[in-house]
């Protein structure tokens, strides 16, 4: 995946308010971007670190750019969870991830679930093979113990998410999550338990009735992002006895 647009360096000032972020860009030029990303970012929102936005060039928009990457001064971390999507499509239809080739058509936000009210991130489709449902996660968490984490905050629309996965598992067809490792600094992947027990606890259940997941890291060389390699899950973990 290319970004097409015109893509701006700078240094991170702050973020805030979830969905901004104010930068310093290498003119001097201090702006407000828009901030694509509705988890906490821990540990990658540092005031200083480096960061490339993107250029819309669409006057209408209230924010022009769009923060896209920061660099913690180890590796570049994707921070627009939008791209995912678009990396995993990009890879699927390229043949990169092999647990998901085969299918004869893959289609993207298709309605299911009840009363056809969410959108699957992707649905791939086949006469043999049947349908797979793919859900995809962007990860940009590096735990204190040196472990790539999902979620950085606690997320009650992915603990939604694994239900209606399970769901589809039932009905009798695939259901995959994928987790995009969008950083390059560590080697396996893991629930985060200790920010959010409940989908941790969620994840070791689905995964025990089926339900597949798969990590891939991204390569990113801005202006550029491609899924590179696959990376071990540890899902696993201790319950909680809390009802």
């Amino acid at each position: 995946m290319k970004i097409e647009q015109k893509i701006y360096f700078g240094t991170l000032v702050k973020r805030y308010k979830r969905f901004l972020a104010d930068v310093v860009l290498d003119d001097g030029t201090q702006v407000t971007v828009h901030c694509p990303n509705s988890g906490s970012m821990k540990g990658c929102a540092e005031s200083g670190y480096r960061v490339a936005v993107s250029d819309s060039e669409n006057l209408k928009r209230k924010l022009r750019l769009t923060l896209e990457w920061v660099h913690n001064e180890k590796c570049w971390i994707g921070v627009n969870t939008h791209r995912s999507n678009d990396l995993v499509s990009e890879a699927v239809t390229q043949g990169q991830i092999k647990e998901l080739t085969g299918y004869s058509s893959l289609r993207r936000e298709v309605k299911y679930g009840v009363e056809n009210k969410s959108r699957i991130d992707l649905l791939l489709e086949d006469p043999i093979k049947g349908l797979c449902y793919v859900e995809v996660k962007n990860v940009s968490l590096v735990s204190s113990s040196g472990t790539y984490q999902f979620p950085d905050a606690i997320t009650a629309r992915g603990l939604k998410h694994i239900n209606e996965l399970l769901d589809v598992k039932r009905q009798g067809h695939r259901a995959v999550l994928v987790f995009v490792i969008n950083r390059s600094d560590a080697d396996i992947f893991e629930p985060a338990w200790e920010i959010d027990k409940k989908y941790s606890e969620a994840l070791l259940d689905a995964v025990a009735q089926g339900l597949e997941v798969l990590a891939y890291q991204v390569k990113i060389d801005p202006p550029s992002a491609v899924i590179d390699k696959q990376i071990d899950t540890k899902i696993s973990g201790c319950k909680s006895n809390e009802s």
